[in-house]
């Protein structure tokens, strides 16, 4: 991010004293820069584990939500059934998921982290909470619960927008589709259906 105000700084700071636009541009800079280095830690303990980016998302997902089906966790990393059948192959073969039928409905499979994957994730990141804890230890509830509503309502405004970039996305890609087909039918008729 270069010096100059960012746009959504310039669309927000309409009315608001410069002290409150520095503030709102160092909230984008800092939050930018956290999530960067969330990234670089979950690439970190991917390459640790032995897996790619996306199937850690799918580890960190299920942590998260443990008992969850397939289906649910297709939803909530953004892949097809198939490829997260792919990805759960390959991390039950690592030792890091399992996949059981739910007692109560044996058509549901839930999935949940192993013993496995506990120990090499707490090897990972329990030495944040070690090296967290003075800064944490300074900020008084208050602060804690702003930081809180701030991640969650950004958590929130994250996943309504990604929701609608790839809607356009899709759009997109079946309108380049369409047009393509309008282009050349000859060649729409080769391709497999």
């Amino acid at each position: 991010m270069s010096n100059d105000i960012p746009q959504i700084v310039t669309e927000w700071a309409q009315g608001l004293s410069e002290e409150r636009v520095a503030l709102l541009q160092e909230l984008i800079a800092t939050n930018r820069a956290y999530q960067t280095a969330v990234e670089k830690m979950d690439e970190a303990f991917s390459k640790l584990a032995g897996v790619n980016r996306t199937d850690g998302r799918c580890l960190d997902v299920i942590d998260q939500q443990p008992g969850l089906t397939a289906g649910e966790l297709a939803t909530a990393v953004g892949l097809s059934p198939g490829a997260v059948t792919t990805a759960l192959d390959r991390l039950e073969a690592r030792g890091f998921v399992t996949r059981a039928r739910d007692p109560n409905d044996r058509r549901r499979v839930t999935l949940a982290p192993t013993p496995e994957f506990n120990r090499l994730a707490w090897a990972a990141y329990g030495p944040l909470a070690e090296m967290g804890g003075p800064f944490i230890a300074e900020l008084s509830d208050e602060e804690l619960g702003a930081i809180i509503r701030f991640l969650r309502g950004g958590t929130v405004i994250n996943e309504q927008r990604s929701g609608q970039l790839l809607a356009e996305a899709a759009a997109a890609s079946s309108a380049a589709n369409d047009s393509n087909e309008e282009r050349d039918p000859a060649e729409s008729e080769k391709r497999p259906a």
